[in-house]
């Protein structure tokens, strides 16, 4: 799906600069300002890659303590929501590296076309469902899935944070699709024989 037409970030939360430079010169009320406008992305983001809810508040946690540790080394020139961003994406692609779940990914084949990358079906509007459906794909699997469609990173950046290649993350990418398709297309409806006649 091409960058634009995909949907912004959640993280794309436009942080006033008054407020940015109170942050960056310690201001309290202004960094707990930040905290609260960035707790539930970072939240989301980390429970999507980590699978696990105390996983991502640790990561939610430990993302804040550095942002707060780092905000002065913050120069501006990109948005600062995405600065913020990465910090979260590291943290938790670090502690899914530290539990050891990388064995998990689907078998690749590299044969296989990598093309598949359209957005999940229609019914993935239940958000319910669609968290039950990501719940079940192998952890990293299930993390490019959300850097991809979620946040909008490039399969080359993907490769870059998960020390991969770019067609690894196509791979990943477009059998995680598939999964996520067959687990959330409803089954056909058979036809009772009486309704032919």
């Amino acid at each position: 799906m091409p960058p634009e037409s995909r949907p912004p970030s959640s993280f794309a939360i436009e942080v006033p600069g008054a407020l940015l430079a109170r942050a960056r010169a310690g201001d309290r009320a202004a960094l707990e300002q930040v905290y609260r406008w960035f707790e539930r992305p970072v939240f989301t983001l980390a429970l999507r890659i980590c699978g696990d809810r105390e996983e991502a508040a640790e990561v939610l946690q430990d993302t804040m303590l550095k942002v707060i540790d780092r905000i002065r080394d913050f120069r501006g020139d990109s948005p600062f929501w995405g600065w913020l961003r990465q910090i979260a994406v590291n943290e938790a692609l670090m502690r899914l590296r530290r539990a050891k779940q990388r064995p998990d990914e689907l078998d690749l084949d590299v044969h296989e076309p990598q093309d598949d990358v359209a957005p999940p079906p229609p019914a993935a509007a239940d958000a319910a469902a669609l968290q039950r459906a990501l719940a079940t794909l192998p952890a990293t699997t299930r993390s490019v899935l959300w850097l991809y469609h979620a946040e909008g990173y490039t399969h080359e950046e993907i490769a870059a944070l998960m020390a991969r290649t770019a067609s690894f993350s196509k791979s990943q990418l477009a059998r995680g699709t598939r999964r996520l398709r067959a687990l959330l297309e409803p089954e056909p409806q058979s036809v009772p024989e009486s309704a032919h006649a």
